[in-house]
C-alpha cells in the first residue's frame, strides 16, 4: 500500500503521526513524505528562535537559508528512524502560504498524487492556528476529490501539538485511532533529531508532552498509547 503524508513544515510529520508512520514502514508499506513550506523563515531570525521583526537584512536571509538546510538534514535523520527515505521538500513561504493561490498549492499536490499514486493520504487539520496547515488541508481536499481514476481512497487529518490545541474556539475531534504503544519510543527518538524544533516541558513539542498526548488518546481509544486522526473520506470496496 502507498501512503502519502502531506505536511507543512519539517517535524509536522513526526508530531502528527510519527508512531503511525513507523507502523506503516514496519509492515512494508511504501511511505512518501512531502513537506511543502520551509518551516524556518517566519522566525525572521539567525538563531532558529522567533523574532518580532518582519523585514530582515541580506546577511540574516543568508543565515536563514543555512538554517533551512540544517532543518532538512534533521528531517532526513528523523525519518530514518521511522523507516522513511522518500522525502520531498518544497519552498512554499513559511507561515505565508495564504499569499499563494489555492490553485497553485492544489496543482502541486495533484502532481505529486499523479506521480506517486497513493491509496491513503494524511495531512493537516483545518482547525489549526497555523495558516500553512489550513491552506494545505483545503488544497489537499480539492486535490483528492473523488473523480474517476483518482487513486486516493482514504483521506485523514492529524493534529499538530502546539497548533491544533491552541485554537481555543474549535477543538480537534478525532474519530480514528492508531495503537502506537510499541512505536511511541521511535516517535520520541525521531522528534529528538529535530534539535532546532524540540522544546522543554511543558511545551507541547517536548518529549514528555508528546508521551502525555499519546497516553491521553490511548485512554480515549482503550490502549496504552495512540495517535488520533479525523477520517475525512473513505471509499470502501466491499
Amino acid at each position: 500500500m502507498k501512503i502519502l503524508i502531506i505536511a507543512a513544515h519539517p517535524d509536522d510529520e513526526v508530531l502528527g503521526m510519527g508512531g503511525t508512520i513507523k507502523k506503516y514502514t514496519k509492515s512494508k508499506n511504501k511511505v512518501k513524505i512531502v513537506i511543502l513550506a520551509t518551516g524556518i523563515f517566519a522566525r525572521r531570525s539567525q538563531n532558529l528562535k522567533n523574532s518580532t521583526k518582519y523585514n530582515v537584512k541580506k546577511d540574516i536571509k543568508e543565515k536563514m537559508l543555512k538554517q533551512k538546510n540544517i532543518l532538512r538534514e534533521e528531517s532526513k535523520e528523523a525519518n530514518k528512524i521511522l523507516g522513511v527515505k522518500d522525502i520531498e521538500f518544497y519552498d512554499f513561504p513559511d507561515n505565508e502560504m495564504d499569499t499563494i493561490s489555492n490553485l497553485e498549492i492544489t496543482k502541486t499536490i495533484e502532481n505529486i498524487i499523479e506521480k506517486f499514486k497513493p491509496s491513503v493520504i494524511y495531512t493537516h487539520s483545518p482547525i489549526d492556528v497555523n495558516i500553512d496547515h489550513k491552506m494545505i488541508f483545503y488544497a489537499t481536499l480539492t486535490a483528492t476529490r473523488p473523480t474517476r481514476g483518482n487513486s486516493v481512497k482514504e483521506v485523514y487529518s492529524f493534529e499538530i501539538p502546539s497548533s491544533s490545541e491552541w485554537n481555543f474556539t474549535e477543538a480537534f475531534n478525532p474519530n480514528t485511532f492508531v495503537d502506537i504503544e510499541k512505536e511511541l519510543s521511535y516517535k520520541i527518538k525521531a522528534m529528538q533529531k529535530y534539535k532546532s524544533e524540540i522544546e522543554k516541558f511543558p511545551h507541547p513539542r517536548s518529549p514528555k508532552a508528546l508521551e502525555a498526548i499519546a497516553h491521553r488518546w490511548g485512554t480515549v481509544s482503550g490502549v496504552k498509547a495512540a495517535e488520533a486522526f479525523v477520517l475525512i473520506r473513505n471509499l470502501k470496496n466491499i
